[in-house]
């Protein structure tokens, strides 16, 4: 149990700030970890919950805590900039944050194409397509969670190759694109629905945004359309533009 110093000058929810917040320095309490509850911390501390609801104030507006109505008290997740640019490589992105990337196959179909998804792939409507439904993760946290369809005829082991390698770029080189471009993106954001936010390992009181994106080969043809929901307290989206 640690103790405070009374009468020394420095008030006692400042000090119990100053020592959540060394927990969470010296990894005590890891990003993401749910606290001890208000009254833990009460009683560790030896004060009452006025105080330690000052403290715990005062963590969240410095950005170290988050704190959720009805669930408790978070330590705040490492933000990942996630840049859109005409190169968007889920891997290389993730990796360049000194950060572990995975991609994990949640499943996957062979479909006819809608009128929508047959657009975006400048395919027949009710061509054949792969829909490949993927969770993308930093560090073993999920942040990525998308449904992405692939012209059949050009990549029929999609599912086989995806599944082996976990990577997007790496099922498309095993088809013989050995590279692409971004063509379109498009961001919304809401609220997510009972399955993302199970899949995403988030309350469903938090927005999700969603990227609609398609991918083509150098010669413009697409390849992949995506529509991927990010956790947005994981990710913030950053549009890298290029220099004229």
């Amino acid at each position: 149990m640690q103790g405070l110093s009374r009468g020394d000058g420095v008030a006692l929810w400042r000090q119990i700030e100053q020592a959540i917040t060394q927990d969470i320095a010296e990894g005590r309490f890891e990003p993401g970890d749910r606290l001890p509850t208000e009254k833990q911390l009460a009683e560790r501390f030896r004060v009452n919950r006025h105080t330690l609801r000052r403290a715990m104030e005062a963590l969240e507006a410095n950005g170290l805590v988050r704190i959720e109505q009805g669930r408790g008290s978070f330590v705040q997740e490492h933000v990942l900039d996630y840049a859109l640019s005409e190169r968007t490589r889920f891997s290389e992105i993730v990796s360049a944050q000194n950060r572990i990337p995975a991609g994990r196959l949640i499943d996957s179909a062979t479909l006819p194409a809608s009128e929508e998804v047959a657009e975006r792939l400048n395919i027949a409507p009710g061509a054949p397509c792969i829909m490949l439904r993927m969770l993308g993760a930093a560090d073993g946290r999920p942040i990525t969670y998308g449904n992405n369809y692939f012209p059949a005829d050009r990549f029929p082991n999609a599912a086989s190759v995806y599944g082996e390698k976990g990577s997007v770029t790496e099922m498309l080189r095993a088809h013989g694109v050995t590279d692409y471009r971004r063509k379109l993106t498009r961001i919304t954001a809401r609220m997510p629905s009972e399955d993302e936010a199970a899949m995403l390992a988030q309350p469903r009181t938090r927005p999700i945004l969603l990227v609609e994106a398609v991918d083509a080969d150098l010669d413009g043809v697409p390849v992949r359309y995506g529509y991927v929901r990010f956790a947005s307290e994981r990710v913030q989206l950053v549009f890298d533009t290029p220099e004229d």
